[in-house]
């Protein structure tokens, strides 16, 4: 008989982008050691059963199937992850029950300046209503996460039986790692989904993507496209119009700042333009996760540091090097022995 542990994913398979890569790549982490089953359930914030190409493709890559809507979802533990997904919801049907359920928190629970990311406690209160569980736990994904995860709880007593995780719940980050390279040159590019929170005001997106530079390639911009922006030196792409990997050969600098109202709460496309080869500048609080990789900046610095950087390649060259290194604690390998050492439950491995 297997002594490995039950684990239930619960899950909006509908995501586009972070956190439907981030549990794609959970899922292939965690198969070796676990007995895995993974429900999805039919929310209001995606079209009806609709599933992200990420999960799609890890179900059959695993073998594993997607539950849709069960009555009841059961498990040593229960991982359900961004409960923002039921923010639309009056009520949640599904039953839980769980020796540990862990809710992995994608979105902050705050903005800058304290404004509720979502309704936070509608949807907790919606998870906890519906679920029997021994501990019930909230996993941060990143330090900025988890600030804004602990003001919420300090300041909604209410909810002090969930507590939270010692460890952030990281993002697997493996990315084929490319070498920089040795002659870099004034080519800037940032990509994300096209939501109007993705990106900065216009002043500095023109700060960040001047004329003077070599090229400004902006993948994921829809909005712009659709309002006509006129920004002739700018070469803009819809989300999806470029392969990832096609789009970093055509940039040395990655520089990513969203909008004032945002902070993003992992930043997972900075460490695939890391892994790519690339140097990453990006504001202080979203870079912290990577822990030296990323350029600390504002709008109004990037000029000057890309010149630094184009001056002196080996600079950029060891930026790169570095921001690989930061890198190998965010791989499978690390994730399966957090996971392992987070969760109260004793793990045997499978067989």
């Amino acid at each position: 008989m297997s002594t490995a542990p039950r684990i239930a994913y619960l899950i909006d398979p509908g995501f586009p982008g972070g956190t439907s890569s981030a549990v794609a790549a959970e899922l292939r982490a965690l198969k070796p050691v676990a007995q895995i089953e993974v429900h999805a359930l039919t929310s209001r914030m995606f079209k009806e059963k609709s599933i992200a190409p990420q999960i799609r493709s890890v179900l059959a890559e695993l073998g594993l199937d997607l539950i849709w809507d069960a009555p009841t979802v059961s498990g040593d533990v229960v991982l359900l992850h961004n409960p923002s997904f039921l923010k639309f919801h009056k009520e949640l049907t599904t039953k839980i029950i769980a020796k540990q359920l862990i809710v992995v928190t994608h979105e902050n629970f705050l903005r800058p300046g304290g404004i509720a990311g979502f309704d936070v406690g509608q949807c907790l209160g919606l998870i906890d209503r519906a679920s029997l569980a021994l501990r019930k736990s909230i996993a941060p994904i990143s330090p900025y996460n988890r600030q804004t995860v602990n003001h919420w709880l300090n300041a909604n007593p209410e909810a002090a039986h969930w507590s939270v995780l010692q460890d952030d719940w990281f993002n697997i980050c493996e990315f084929a790692i490319l070498p920089p390279t040795a002659t870099p040159s004034d080519r800037r590019g940032r990509h994300s989904r096209p939501g109007p929170e993705k990106f900065p005001g216009l002043s500095d997106m023109d700060l960040c993507f001047p004329k003077a530079a070599q090229a400004n390639v902006i993948l994921g911009a829809d909005l712009f496209l659709n309002d006509k922006l006129d920004r002739p030196h700018w070469k803009m792409t819809p989300f999806g119009g470029l392969e990832v990997a096609q789009y970093f050969e055509m940039i040395d600098f990655m520089v990513y700042f969203t909008a004032a109202t945002l902070r993003e709460s992992f930043g997972r496309v900075l460490a695939e333009a890391i892994s790519a080869g690339k140097i990453v500048i990006s504001d202080p609080e979203t870079g912290s996760v990577f822990q030296g990789a990323v350029v600390p900046a504002r709008p109004g610095d990037v000029d000057d540091i890309i010149a630094k950087f184009i001056q002196e390649p080996t600079l950029y060259r060891d930026q790169v090097i570095k921001g690989q290194k930061c890198l190998a604690k965010f791989s499978a390998g690390a994730f399966q022995q957090f996971f392992l050492s987070s969760v109260d439950i004793k793990f045997g491995c499978a067989a």
